[in-house]
């Protein structure tokens, strides 16, 4: 047996770690090619994984493997992180993770004809999105903070409770039916358990990891605690009752997400590297056991049941959960509607339930839910995964970054501005108190040094199209520019200079330096002279806007002011145009000429249509 095992292990673990790398490079979720390698290497073509090559241990190996995961997910859930998107979040969980359980229970019940019990037990599933398909996305598609922590917030709480309430409703109402209040108590007390594992092994851990037992600098026994934290609270709350033992990792994985550790940047990695591992080869084990002709005997109605999930219940619930809240865009809340790929637990749990049902003689249902919920899989990851990447870009909701080094009064200002403006900004800092006053007021804020170039890296400034420095040290933003500069050739580039005398050291390596004495004195002379246009643009990003724009439409080109009013929106206007770097008011009979830069000034939508008239994205 274990002879035999080891080739299959060693392709499902080298394919999987092989994607990776092909997904990287395209730019693609990993969980579409695990879904492809699964089917690939599984009964309907090699024949190289079934239902047999792990025998009873299949439940084991899922089970440990889930642990994990939703460990690392939940560790990398910030609280901080998650009150930029409580509303949001807490919604997504609650109301929307209710109309994906009731809508989908109802579908299943009017397209296939099914049974309330079975009905219901597949919307309990559906419900679960999970960090498995989300954070494959969320690497590929860079979204707002705020968007990324509410998708990972959804995945993390709706894969532990999808999973016990399935397991409640498939003991006790399926198997057992003993009603709806035994189904509710039920669910409470496989909570309460996972919970309460979870608590009593972090503590342990953490207990371990301050004590003599674990030497500060000893890396290696730091990640190892933490690891067995994950598996540790997963295998005492499953002692006591099936599928606790989810809620349990994930509650361990939040408290020591969120407390004091030493080692925690090494606790990450090592982390993140465990669950690359067993995500490809637990993902590629699951899609092998894909039962194709348990989904085409469904026939339409799978079709339909897949449709109404993706065109109609997901898109409510995240309406509902985005509903009223101004800091999610339209395109960000579509964003949210139209990716919600189902993931393991779905896949894992619907196939030992379908194992017991057959045994227990009752193949109809049996076939039934596992071709529900695996035709509901390989759609939503072919579509919704496979194609995020390009329903970001046509939404719009990946925009490059502004970095800006120093979370201090000048930085969060600074990052208000341009976030009212659609700006996508991500505030490095180092000093706690300035990270909590910044996360507080719902920025993404890095910890780390902004000179140095592994946290900017974290940052993101790779997909920057802007840095700016803002902190009190003139020689750190002279360095950080200097970074930006020469290393990830970063264009913009912005500094505040503290001591004017310092302005040309800035100046000489390519940087826009704003000298703050000066800047001072030019803000209070405006407040005398130009109260009302002061304060008009120091409300920037409300009602109105100025945006600065090239021009690249060959269709506006060789032509006057007074000949493009007519393509100029209402609510706007051209106030300068630049060319060569002289600034002009233009009179009507200025010919605009490609590559000239305008100055639009007007209602905020009024602008922001000039300026995709006049440089169109293509």
């Amino acid at each position: 047996m274990s002879a035999s095992l080891l080739p299959v292990i060693a392709v499902v673990l080298v394919s999987g770690l092989a994607v990776q790398l092909l997904a990287h490079r395209l730019k693609v979720p990993s969980v579409i090619f695990y879904l492809l390698i699964g089917v690939v290497l599984g009964p309907e073509l090699l024949g190289l994984l079934t239902l047999d090559t792990f025998g009873d241990g299949l439940e084991i190996i899922v089970g440990i493997s889930v642990a994990i995961i939703v460990f690392e997910g939940a560790f990398a859930l910030q609280i901080d992180r998650i009150r930029g998107a409580s509303t949001v979040s807490f919604r997504l969980v609650t109301v929307g993770a209710l109309v994906m359980f009731l809508g989908t229970a109802a579908a299943v019940r009017f397209f296939e004809g099914a049974s309330w019990e079975i009905s219901l037990l597949i919307g309990a599933l559906l419900v679960a999105t999970g960090p498995t398909v989300i954070t494959p996305i969320l690497n590929v598609v860079r979204v707002r903070d705020h968007v990324a922590t509410a998708l990972e917030t959804e995945g993390i709480v709706n894969d532990v409770t999808a999973a016990i309430v399935a397991v409640v409703i498939f003991e006790t109402l399926l198997l057992d039916d003993l009603g709806v209040p035994a189904t509710v108590l039920s669910f409470f007390q496989r909570f309460g358990v996972g919970v309460g594992a979870g608590v009593l092994a972090t503590v342990t851990i953490y207990v371990l990891l301050h004590s003599d037992f674990v030497p500060e600098r000893d890396v290696q026994a730091s990640q190892f605690l933490v690891l067995a934290a994950a598996v540790g609270a997963f295998a005492a709350a499953e002692a006591v009752a099936a599928e606790a033992g989810i809620a349990a990792a994930a509650t361990s994985g939040i408290i020591l997400g969120n407390i004091d550790l030493k080692n925690r940047e090494e606790i990450e990695q090592f982390t993140e590297n465990a669950t690359v591992i067993v995500l490809s080869f637990v993902f590629i084990s699951l899609a092998a056991l894909i039962d194709v002709d348990a989904i085409l005997q469904l026939g339409v109605g799978a079709i339909a049941i897949v449709l109404t999930i993706m065109l109609v219940l997901r898109p409510l619930g995240a309406l509902i959960a985005t509903f009223g809240v101004e800091r999610f865009t339209w395109p960000e809340r579509l964003f949210i509607a139209g990716v919600g790929p189902r993931g393991i637990i779905p896949a894992s749990v619907a196939t030992l339930f379908a194992i017991e049902l057959e045994l227990a003689g009752n193949v109809e249902a049996g076939q039934l839910l596992v071709g529900t919920v695996f035709a509901v899989i390989i759609v939503t990851v072919a579509v919704e995964a496979g194609l995020a990447r390009q329903i970001g870009d046509a939404l719009g909701v990946s925009p490059m970054r502004t970095i800006i080094i120093g979370g201090g009064r000048v930085g969060r200002a600074l990052a208000t501005r341009l976030e009212n403006r659609g700006e996508f900004v991500v505030l490095v800092e180092s000093d706690a108190d300035e990270i909590e006053a910044a996360r507080s007021e719902g920025f993404t804020v890095y910890e780390g040094d902004g000179t140095d170039t592994q946290a900017l890296r974290r940052a993101g400034i790779e997909d920057a199209k802007r840095f700016i420095t803002a902190t009190r040290d003139d020689d750190i933003n002279l360095l950080a520019c200097q970074l930006a500069i020469t290393t990830f050739g970063i264009e913009a580039v912005y500094s505040q200079v503290n001591e004017p005398e310092n302005v040309d050291a800035f100046r000489s390596i390519g940087v826009t330096a704003v000298d703050s004495p000066t800047a001072t004195a030019v803000a209070i002379d405006d407040e005398i002279e130009r109260p009302a246009i002061t304060h008009w643009m120091n409300e920037l990003g409300d009602s109105h806007d100025v945006q600065e724009v090239e021009v690249t439409s060959e269709e506006f080109t060789g032509k006057s002011i007074e000949e493009l009013n007519s393509e100029i929106p209402d609510g706007c206007f051209i106030a300068i145009v630049s060319r060569d770097g002289e600034n002009d008011v233009p009179s009507a009979d200025r010919i605009i000429e490609h590559g000239d830069r305008l100055t639009f000034v007007g209602d905020t939508g009024a602008v922001r249509r000039a300026m995709n008239r006049f440089h169109p994205h293509d």
